[in-house]
C-alpha cells in the first residue's frame, strides 16, 4: 500500500471510530487544507468498503446539497453524493435512536427506486424518468462525525455525505403525468408546520438529481443499478432533530412518512 492509500485508509478508520465512539473529530479540511473532492470520495469509498466487509449491503445512493436552501445552509455551491446501506433504511413510523447519533438533523425529500440500470455520462431527464419504477417520500436523518456543522463540501463527501438514517414512505409507481417539480412537501414537527418546499427546489426537478448522480458515477466507471434507492436531496434547509419529537412529511400525491426521535 502506497503512502497516499495508507493515509486514506487511516482517515476512513478514524471516521469509523468517531461514529462508533460518538466522539467528534476536527474537519479534515482543517487538518489537511486543500483536501480535494477526489480524495474525499476515496475516503468515502474506503469507509463503505469497510462496512461491506463487515456484512453491510449497499442498497442505493443519496444526493445532497441539491437545493439552494441546503447549499446556503452548508456553505457549498454544488451537490455531493453518498452511499445508502441497508441498515440505514427504516420504514415510516420507525423510532430513530438519537443515542446512536451525534448531531442529527432531518430533511424532507423525494426518493426513487430504479427499475433499470442508468449508465453513462450522456443521460437526459426522459431516459432517467423511464428508468424509475417507483417514487416515494423520505425523511433523511443527516449527522456529522465532525465537530459541529462547520464543514466544507469535501468533509461532507468523506463523511458519506452526512447520511445516517433514511425513513421511507410507501413507494408507488411513478405516474408519468405527475409533475414532481410542482409536488409540495410539507413537514410538521410535533404537529406544527416546520418546513415546506416544492420538488423544483432540487436542481429544478428531482429527476435531475439522478442525471447528476449517474454522470458523476460514470467518471469512476460506476453506474446506478436496477433496484437502487436514490434520495434526490432536501427541498428545504435541514431541521434539528431532538429526542421526543415526531416528524411528519406529506405531499399531495405521495404517501406520507413519519418518524419519532427517541
Amino acid at each position: 500500500m502506497d503512502e497516499h492509500a495508507s493515509w486514506v485508509a487511516e482517515v476512513a478508520e478514524g471516521l469509523f471510530a468517531a461514529e462508533r465512539l460518538r466522539v467528534p473529530v476536527a474537519p479534515l479540511t482543517v487538518l489537511r487544507p486543500g483536501l480535494s473532492l477526489e480524495e474525499a470520495y476515496l475516503i468515502q469509498a474506503e469507509g463503505v468498503a469497510r462496512r461491506v466487509a463487515g456484512g453491510a449491503r449497499v442498497v442505493g445512493h443519496k444526493v445532497g446539497a441539491t437545493s439552494l436552501a441546503m447549499q446556503q445552509q452548508m456553505g457549498v455551491e454544488e451537490p455531493d453524493s453518498g452511499v445508502l446501506l441497508e441498515d440505514m433504511v427504516i420504514p415510516s413510523g420507525s423510532t430513530v435512536a438519537l443515542g446512536e447519533l451525534m448531531s442529527p438533523r432531518v430533511e424532507a425529500e423525494i426518493a426513487f427506486r430504479l427499475g433499470q440500470d442508468l449508465k453513462g455520462p450522456d443521460l437526459d431527464a426522459k431516459t432517467v424518468r423511464d428508468a424509475v419504477s417507483e417514487v416515494f417520500l423520505a425523511l433523511e436523518v443527516i449527522d456529522t462525525r465532525f465537530t459541529g456543522w462547520q464543514i466544507a463540501l469535501a468533509d461532507s463527501v468523506a463523511d458519506n455525505a452526512s447520511c445516517a438514517r433514511v425513513v421511507t414512505g410507501r413507494a408507488v409507481p411513478l405516474d408519468h403525468d405527475l409533475d414532481l417539480r410542482a409536488e409540495e412537501l410539507l413537514v410538521h414537527v410535533d404537529g406544527a408546520a416546520a418546513a415546506a418546499g416544492e420538488g423544483r427546489a432540487v436542481l429544478g426537478d428531482p429527476l435531475n438529481a439522478l442525471v447528476w448522480l449517474a454522470r458523476r458515477l460514470s467518471t469512476f466507471g460506476n453506474w446506478l443499478r436496477a433496484g437502487d434507492l436514490v434520495l434526490a436531496g432536501s427541498v428545504h434547509a435541514s431541521l434539528p432533530l431532538t429526542a421526543g419529537t415526531e416528524v411528519r412529511l406529506a405531499s399531495a400525491h405521495l404517501p406520507p412518512v413519519r418518524l419519532r426521535a427517541d
